[in-house]
């Protein structure tokens, strides 16, 4: 049996919207996902999940209503469970998330940047 490496840049040439996770892999109850953000997101927060994010190639701005987390290129930074956030990129980022299986993409606050749940890639 071949076992085979997922290749990060080739999952992530394989998309272009914004905002809208894709799933590469899972481990078991949690999914790593790939997306780019580009622009303002909404204030959403996640009541059940703390949520990771590694910034792949790229900046960007996690805003919190008290402060904001800078990440670029090879950082990662956890949103405690419960904490309203906002993502900010200027210019394109490409991010891995890593979250339980099922976690939606606006929390609670849903709207238009919701983006379809359980997109595999």
């Amino acid at each position: 049996m071949e076992y085979i490496a997922i290749n990060l840049q080739e999952k992530l040439a394989k998309f272009s919207d914004h905002w809208s996770p894709k799933i590469i892999a899972q481990m078991n109850d949690y999914h790593f996902k790939l997306a780019k953000f580009q622009g303002d997101f909404v204030w959403h927060s996640h009541a059940d999940t703390d949520e990771v994010f590694i910034a792949l190639a790229g900046e960007v701005t996690i805003e919190f209503r008290d402060g904001k987390a800078y990440l670029k290129t090879g950082e990662m930074f956890v949103v405690p469970k419960g904490l309203e956030h906002k993502p900010f990129a200027e210019k394109e980022c490409k991010i891995m998330l890593v979250e339980p299986a099922g976690t939606i993409n606006t929390g609670e606050a849903g709207g238009d940047l919701t983006a379809e749940n359980n997109i595999w890639i």
